[in-house]
């Protein structure tokens, strides 16, 4: 018979709170300047609406997110945990060379450089002594990519990994659906009710990226890496990517 799965211990308070903060768009990564090819889906006319928008993007979150970065955040996160920098070096040039065009890379490389100046700029406390593991992820070449800085910025709440994943994961939904309402456009009812179709399925992405393997993580999205390169020369855009 199957092993059941052993249940992670719930997080603490203060580890919540922490990883609600990593989720929020507040954070000065630069999450919010980058749709993600979404931009150029509307102005190609496959995205026009509420109903396209949440289809978009729902087969984003099954089709790309919870098929590598959330399962490279489920290894790095690992990986972080026990000092493996090898797998860690592997996860960030995996990343790396995954990310099809200029615009795609350059998201993921921003981003990354600016968790590692966020968790170089807290605060530190007696409590919390200065992580060398931060210098570490800067040191990553050729940048440190956004899911494996998230990852060690998780790891550092101490929160288990699913909740961790999910953190992630809402993240990204969020910034995602802030895109839409500004390029469609939307209203705040529009998404609102595609962030809660987005919430339904997260558990479930969580779940299957945190028991990829390394041999089975993909990132096979030709039509969005057409879209993204696409932008890159869109004469009117809101968005970074």
């Amino acid at each position: 018979m199957p092993r059941a799965r052993r249940a992670e211990p719930p997080a603490s308070a203060h580890a919540l709170l922490q990883l609600m903060w990593l989720a929020s768009p507040a954070l000065p990564v630069g999450g919010f300047s980058y749709s993600e090819g979404l931009e150029a889906a509307v102005e190609a006319g496959l995205v026009q609406g509420e109903v396209q928008a949440g289809a978009w993007l729902r087969d984003q979150l099954r089709l790309s997110l919870a098929r590598s970065d959330l399962a490279v955040v489920a290894k790095a996160f690992k990986a972080w945990a026990r000092g493996d920098l090898a797998h860690i070096a592997e996860l960030n040039a995996w990343v790396t060379a995954t990310r099809e065009t200029a615009e795609l890379r350059q998201q993921t490389a921003q981003t990354g450089r600016s968790m590692v100046e966020w968790l170089k700029n807290r605060k530190d406390t007696p409590e919390q002594p200065p992580d060398p593991r931060v210098a570490q992820l800067k040191a990553l070449a050729p940048a440190p990519t956004w899911p494996v800085a998230f990852a060690l910025a998780a790891q550092q709440t101490g929160a288990p990994l699913r909740a961790a994943l999910l953190s992630f994961a809402f993240g990204w939904a969020e910034n995602m659906v802030q895109a839409a309402l500004k390029a469609v456009p939307l209203g705040q009812g529009a998404g609102q009710r595609i962030l809660a179709a987005l919430v339904d399925e997260i558990p479930a992405a969580v779940d299957h990226a945190a028991a990829l393997p390394d041999s089975e993580r993909q990132a096979f999205t030709p039509m969005l890496a057409i879209l993204s390169a696409q932008h890159e020369t869109q004469y009117s855009r809101l968005f970074r990517s």
